[in-house]
């Protein structure tokens, strides 16, 4: 997502865009305590619950089962393979800020009336432009749909993943052995996640997954 913004606001062409240099465009607000403002208004990435300084937000929605499964991946980069997927879903262990059904009952609940734009990572692999064009309307940004196209066709997981073996991943504590951007495929549950995790995550959040449409 911070490709895409990075592509759309700037009118870059995400294929020569260093992730170094989209951390700068588009700051993590978990990594990055300072910042070049570029412009007004700025676009932050975070993962924070609603806070009352959210005023205006993008909230990228992705299946909780495929979320899971990314994350675990994520967590054995960085602390080895020992991590136990069974424990990290029933008991939150490692998740900050909090199990996913928490997050998205808590950004859907809006505590502080902020103004939020819903984009589903289904919607956006199968209707990119479609989707961007979403973005655009509600950031107040004109772009063709030319523009549109090249952005979405060049922040491509294929694309992204050619990025990364050229020009490796901005953060420091991300091992070079792996890649950061490792699979992004609807339903990869399917096939990587355990019977007795699903059981135990379905029990957790299949409310939520009902309330999303993915159950």
């Amino acid at each position: 997502m911070q490709n895409l913004v990075a592509g759309i606001v700037y009118s870059l062409d995400p294929e020569y865009l260093p992730d170094s240099l989209v951390l700068d465009l588009v700051p993590d607000v978990h990594s990055c305590p300072y910042y070049r403002r570029y412009q007004t208004p700025m676009f932050f990435k975070t993962h924070h619950l609603p806070r009352p300084d959210y005023r205006r937000v993008i909230y990228l929605l992705r299946d909780g089962r495929d979320v899971m499964v990314s994350y675990y991946h994520h967590l054995r980069a960085l602390n080895g393979d020992a991590v136990d997927f069974s424990e990290i879903v029933r008991t939150g262990r490692h998740l900050a800020p909090s199990k996913w059904h928490d997050h998205v009952n808590a950004w859907f609940s809006n505590p502080f009336g902020a103004e939020i734009l819903v984009l589903r990572y289904e919607d956006l692999l199968e209707n990119p432009v479609t989707q961007l064009r979403r973005v655009c309307d509600f950031a107040g940004i004109e772009r063709s749909t030319e523009v549109l196209e090249t952005v979405s066709r060049k922040s491509s997981f294929s694309k992204m993943r050619e990025k990364e073996e050229k020009t490796g991943w901005a953060n420091r504590s991300w091992p070079s052995s792996r890649f950061f951007v490792r699979r992004g495929e609807v339903g990869s549950f399917k096939d990587e996640m355990p019977e007795n995790v699903l059981s135990v995550f379905l029990a957790q959040a299949g409310d939520t997954l009902r309330a999303c449409n993915y159950l």
